[in-house]
């Protein structure tokens, strides 16, 4: 039953917070409002979603999210390093095939962006099968221990988020 009425409840609340965020306040008009947004949009998209991925919410998202957001202010450090510090010829700038075990598209997403938030790497394209992700990285001495890096800190806690 509850199915029905909230096919995807993490986008109906997620749904809800943004609405309030662009009002600006919480009202009981705009809580009503977004809630009707929360409800209804989702109805209206669940077609579209026929095999929603699995997410397990929890203690490893929360690590997740922490451990990307100081990678983030981390890595915003090391770039502005690079470009003050170190002359353009000195920079080991690199493309990296990296082979990934994430199957669903979300995931694999998920990854992706997540390396593009990293200050100093950006994800380029996703090979048509799925199982390699290119990535240009601004500075890398080791290459392959950058590409087991990436697989330790970001896809092995997606691979337990995903399931």
């Amino acid at each position: 039953m509850m199915k029905r009425i909230l096919p995807h409840p993490a986008l109906s609340a997620m749904l809800l917070v943004v609405w309030l965020l662009m009002a600006n306040g919480i009202t009981a008009g705009g809580v009503l409002m977004g809630a009707l947004f929360g409800v209804l949009l989702p109805k209206f998209t669940e077609p579209f979603w026929p095999d929603r991925p699995r997410i397990r919410f929890g203690r490893t998202l929360l690590v997740y999210l922490v451990t990307v957001l100081y990678d983030i202010v981390v890595a915003n450090f090391q770039v502005a390093g690079l470009i003050l510090f170190r002359r353009n010829a000195d920079l080991r700038s690199r493309w990296l095939v990296i082979p990934i075990a994430l199957t669903t598209p979300e995931a694999i997403t998920v990854l992706a962006g997540t390396i593009s938030l990293t200050p100093g790497t950006v994800s380029a394209d996703v090979s048509a099968d799925g199982r390699f992700l290119l990535v240009h990285a601004l500075d890398v001495p080791d290459p392959v221990a950058e590409i087991a890096r990436i697989k330790a800190r970001y896809e092995a806690p997606l691979l337990r988020i995903f399931r």
